[in-house]
C-alpha cells in the first residue's frame, strides 16, 4: 500500500492526527449515521411492507463533499421521520473507521446543536455489543471494532421529522497515484421504507491537473471546469442503498495520464486489476485532430411519427458538433439509399447548411436496405490516418436486398476497409439484435439500445459527445515485467474490452483483466494523435497475493465483462458447452445472477442444487436456447441490452444491475423498470410496461427481493437483492428457504460433514467470542443473519452452523 502524501496544506500537528489511516482498509470505513432508540427493546428497522411500532425511516439523504488536495470536508444531512406510532427518544450514532479519524465534527438537530462524544473503539464495542445481546439484532455486527460518535438522546413525536447535519473533515489515503474517498452510504439501509430521495455531491480541487474520476461503486455524472476542477454526482429515487460509496481520482502532468488498482485474492492463481487511462483536459488539443464521420438513418415506413422525428434531431446534433475540417456525410436508408453527397464533405459554415437541409426533406417511407446503407456509407471512407465512425440507427429487420444476418455482417466487414468504428442504435423491439452485435462485435463498435418510450435525440447525444473529440486512436496498451515481456495475453490476460479502442477528450478507458505476475510493472500506451505515433510509459506495482483487499470490488467487476464476453460469443457463434460451463461456475462463484443462471436466485430449489453443477449447467444450456432463437422482437432486444450492460460494466451497481429482473420463465417480464440498463439499472424496482410484458413469451417476472419483497432486482440498489441471494464484500450468501449458506460452504454436504461443523446459538457468549474473533470483513457476514435464519459459512478453515 502506498504512503500517503503529507500535503503542503496540512500542518505536522494535523497530519499526526491521521496517521491510522495507512492501516485501516476502506472495506471497513462504515458508519453512515442510524438512530439507536433509547430504553426497552427496539430493532433497527428495516424495510417492511407495513411500519412497526416505533420504527422509523429515512425519507432524505443529502451529501456534501469538497476535497482539496487530500483534504476531504463532508457534510451529511438526514430527515428522519417517525413512523410508529410513539414517541421515539433517540441518539444518532455514526461508526467510526478508528479513533481520531474525523476531526471537525459537528451535529445538528433542526438546526440546533447537540451534545455529542467521540468514543474509542473499545468503549464503543461494549455499547454495539450490549444492543446487539439486548435487542437479539445482529446490525451493529458490522461496527464491531470501530470507534463511534455519539449524540445525546432526542424526541421524535409520532409521525414527526428530524434533519440531523453532521459535518467532518477528514485526510484521505493515497495509494500508488489515487486518492480514495469513501462515504459510508450502505447502513442507510436501515429504514423502514426505501429512501425517497438521495443527492450526493463531491467538489474536488487539486493543485496538480486532474485526470482520471472513478467511482467503482456507482454510476456517477462528471463536469470538469477546467483542469483542476470537477464536481461528481450521484442521485437516486427511492432507494435502498447497499453499497458504500466510493470515488477515486488522480491527478499529473502530460498529455496522457494512467493508474491501476489491483487485488490478488488468497487462494487464487491470479490477480485482478483496474487500469485507469485519461487525457489532459485540453479541447484545443482535441480540436487539431480530424476526424470522419458518417451518420446512417433510418427512414423506411416503420420509423413514421414522433421516430422520424427524433432521428432528425438526432442527425442534426451531429451535424451541429462537428470541428471544422472534419470530413462526413449523411446518409437515408428505405429501399434505396439516398445520400447528401456521392463523397465525404469537409466540415464549414457552407456544408453544415447543406447537411441540415438534406436532413430536413428526410421523411419517412419504403422497406429497409441495411445492407445496401452499410456499403454505400463504408465503401466512402478512404482516409487511412485519421480516426473513423459510423453511426447507424435502424427500428427494423432488413426486408430488401441482402436480408441474410450473416451475408450481411460479411458484406460490412468486407466493405470497411479502414477501421471504421461502427456505433449502432437499436430503436425499439422490432429489429435484428443479434444482428447489430454482430456488426459492432466485428467492426470495432458497440451496440446501443433504445426502448420504445426513450428518446432517440438523447441516446444518440449522450453516445455522440463522448467520442466527438478523440485524442489518442487506435489505442494498445502492454504490459512489461523486469523478467519477461507480457502482452495483454500472456502474464497479463482476459483483459476488456478488447483490442484496440480509442480515447476522447473529457473521458476515460476503464481497462479490466487479471495477471499472473505482481510486482514493478511498466505499463505501455501507445496509440495515434492524428497521423502521429505516439506512446506513453507509466511505472506502476500489481499487488502480490493477499495484498489490494481494500480494492476487494475488482473481481466482481472483472467477472461481470467476462460474463458478457460469453454470452456474446454464444450469442454470435452458437453454443459451446466449455463457455456454457465457465458461465455458471463464473456465476456461482461471484454471485451474478444472468438470465440464464436465474436458478440461482430461486429459493424454491434445494440447498443441495447449488453445489450440483450438473443440472445447473443443463439449466444454463436449456436456457441459452432462448439466446439463439430469439434474434428480434421483445425478447432478443431485452436479452441483448442485458449483455452489453455486462460487457460494458464500469462499477459495481452497473455489474449488479446488468443480470437482475431478467428471469426466464413463462410469465410476463417484470423485473425491467428502474431506468436504462448500465445507467440506473434494469430491474430497479420490479415494475413492467406493456412494451415490457411483450417479451413474455419467455422472460419471468423477476425475483422478487429483500426490499419489502417488492424489488425486482438490484437496479440502483447497487447490491443483489433478489430472493436468494445477497452479496457481502467478495461472499454470495445463498438463501434456500431459512438456511443461508455462504459460497464457501456450498460444496459441503451437512449431513456427512456434521461431526465436523462447530454448531453455535445466535447471541450467545461463544458467538460473541467468534464475533471477536472475526476481521470487520466477516462479521459483516454474520450481520446478514435474520429472526429464524440459520447461516452455514466457514471462518479461517473452520465451518460454522450458527442458529
Amino acid at each position: 500500500m502506498g504512503r500517503i502524501s503529507r500535503s503542503r496544506i496540512l500542518g505536522s500537528t494535523l497530519a499526526a492526527v491521521f496517521t491510522f489511516l495507512l492501516a485501516i482498509p476502506a472495506s471497513t470505513l462504515l458508519g453512515q449515521g442510524v438512530l439507536i432508540q433509547e430504553g426497552g427493546r427496539s430493532r433497527l428497522p428495516r424495510p417492511t411492507p407495513q411500519p412497526v411500532d416505533g420504527s422509523y425511516r429515512i425519507r432524505e439523504l443529502s451529501v456534501d463533499a469538497s476535497i482539496k488536495n487530500q483534504i476531504a470536508v463532508t457534510t451529511v444531512t438526514q430527515m428522519f421521520e417517525n413512523t410508529g406510532n410513539r414517541q421515539i427518544e433517540a441518539s444518532f450514532v455514526f461508526p467510526l473507521p478508528y479513533d481520531g479519524a474525523i476531526n471537525q465534527m459537528t451535529f445538528l438537530v433542526d438546526g440546533k446543536e447537540y451534545e455529542a462524544k467521540l468514543m474509542k473503539a473499545d468503549e464503543a464495542r461494549r455499547i454495539y455489543e450490549g444492543y446487539v445481546r439486548r435487542n437479539q439484532d445482529p446490525a451493529l455486527l458490522e461496527w464491531m471494532g470501530t470507534g463511534m460518535f455519539r449524540s445525546s438522546v432526542f424526541p421524535i413525536p409520532a409521525g414527526a421529522t428530524r434533519t440531523v447535519t453532521l459535518k467532518y473533515s477528514q485526510l484521505l489515503r493515497k495509494d500508488q497515484r489515487l486518492t480514495d474517498y469513501l462515504f459510508p452510504l450502505s447502513t442507510a439501509r436501515y429504514t423502514s421504507s426505501p429512501i425517497e430521495k438521495i443527492n450526493l455531491r463531491v467538489a474536488i480541487d487539486s493543485a496538480e491537473k486532474l485526470r482520471s474520476i472513478y467511482s467503482p461503486t456507482h454510476n456517477v455524472d462528471i463536469s470538469r471546469d477546467d483542469d483542476h476542477h470537477a464536481v461528481v454526482r450521484h442521485s437516486s429515487t427511492q432507494t435502498i442503498p447497499q453499497n458504500d460509496f466510493r470515488l477515486v481520482f488522480d491527478s499529473s502532468e502530460g498529455k496522457v495520464a494512467s493508474s491501476l488498482i489491483s487485488y490478488w485474492p488468497e487462494g487464487e492463481d491470479q490477480g485482478y486489476f483496474v487500469l485507469l487511462a485519461s487525457p489532459e483536459l485540453n479541447p484545443d488539443a482535441a480540436d487539431g485532430i480530424r476526424k470522419t464521420v458518417i451518420f446512417v438513418v433510418d427512414q423506411s415506413g416503420s420509423m413514421s411519427g414522433e421516430k422520424i422525428d427524433q432521428a432528425r434531431e438526432a442527425a442534426r446534433f451531429v451535424i451541429n458538433n462537428l470541428k471544422k475540417d472534419d470530413l462526413f456525410n449523411i446518409i437515408s436508408y428505405e429501399s434505396a439509399v439516398n445520400s447528401m453527397k456521392p463523397e465525404l464533405q469537409r466540415y464549414s459554415d457552407e456544408t453544415r447548411q447543406e447537411a441540415i437541409g438534406f436532413v430536413n426533406s428526410i421523411n419517412s417511407g419504403g422497406s429497409t436496405n441495411i445492407d445496401g446503407a452499410l456499403k454505400t456509407a463504408l465503401g466512402m471512407i478512404n482516409t487511412q490516418g485519421q480516426p473513423a465512425y459510423m453511426v447507424f440507427l435502424t427500428d427494423g429487420l432488413p426486408t430488401v436486398g441482402e436480408m441474410n444476418e450473416l451475408k450481411i455482417a460479411e458484406n460490412c466487414k468486407l466493405a470497411n476497409r479502414y477501421g471504421a468504428r461502427l456505433i449502432s442504435f437499436g430503436v425499439g423491439y422490432d429489429l435484428n439484435s443479434r444482428l447489430l452485435d454482430r456488426l459492432t462485435s466485428e467492426n470495432h463498435g458497440q451496440s446501443e439500445y433504445v426502448r420504445p418510450d426513450e428518446d432517440i435525440e438523447a441516446s444518440v447525444a449522450r453516445l455522440y459527445g463522448k467520442i466527438s473529440s478523440p485524442v489518442l486512436s487506435d489505442m494498445n496498451v502492454n504490459f512489461e515485467f523486469d523478467s519477461t515481456t507480457a502482452s495483454t495475453g500472456q502474464t497479463v490476460n482476459r483483459v476488456y474490452p478488447k483490442g484496440v479502442t480509442d480515447m476522447f477528450a473529457g473521458s476515460q478507458i476503464v481497462m479490466i483483466g487479471r495477471y499472473r505476475e505482481s510486482g514493478p510493472v511498466t505499463i505501455k500506451i501507445d496509440g495515434k494523435v492524428g497521423e502521429k505515433n505516439e506512446n506513453f510509459r507509466f511505472e506502476m506495482n500489481l499487488a502480490k497475493k493477499g495484498e489490494g483487499t481494500d480494492y476487494s470490488f475488482v473481481p466482481s467487476l472483472w467477472a461481470a465483462r467476462r460474463i458478457g464476453e460469453i454470452i456474446d460469443m454464444i450469442d454470435l457463434q452458437g453454443q459451446n458447452q466449455e463457455l456454457i460451463n465457465e458461465l455458471v461456475e463464473l456465476s456461482t462463484k461471484y454471485g451474478i445472477v444472468t438470465p440464464y443462471t436465474s436458478f440461482l436466485a430461486d429459493e424454491n430449489s434445494t440447498l443441495a442444487g447449488l453445489s450440483d453443477r450438473g443440472r445447473n449447467v443443463a439449466s444454463a444450456g436449456v436456457n441459452l436456447e432462448f439466446l439463439g432463437r430469439e434474434e428480434s422482437g421483445a425478447g432478443g432486444f431485452a436479452q441483448r441490452e442485458s449483455k452489453q450492460a455486462f460487457k460494458s460494466a464500469d462499477n459495481m451497481q452497473a455489474a449488479n444491475s446488468a443480470g437482475a429482473g431478467l428471469s426466464l420463465g413463462g410469465e410476463a417480464m417484470g423485473g425491467m423498470g428502474g431506468g436504462r440498463m448500465g445507467g440506473g439499472g434494469m430491474g430497479g424496482r420490479g415494475s413492467s410496461t406493456p412494451a415490457q410484458a411483450a417479451a413474455g413469451d419467455f422472460f419471468g417476472s423477476g425475483v422478487q427481493g429483500d426490499v419489502g419483497g417488492q424489488t425486482g432486482g438490484a437496479g440502483e440498489n447497487g447490491k443483489y437483492s433478489q430472493q436468494g441471494v445477497r452479496k457481502v464484500g467478495t461472499m454470495t450468501l445463498y438463501v434456500r428457504g431459512k438456511t443461508i449458506v455462504a459460497d464457501n460452504a456450498v460444496d459441503i454436504d451437512l449431513e456427512k460433514a456434521k461431526d465436523s461443523i462447530i454448531e453455535l446459538e445466535r447471541f450467545s457468549d461463544d458467538y460473541f467470542k467468534l464475533v471477536s474473533a472475526n476481521s470487520a470483513t466477516e462479521n459483516l457476514i454474520l450481520a446478514e443473519q435474520r429472526d429464524g435464519e440459520t447461516l452455514v459459512v466457514q471462518l479461517r478453515n473452520k465451518t460454522y452452523r450458527i442458529k
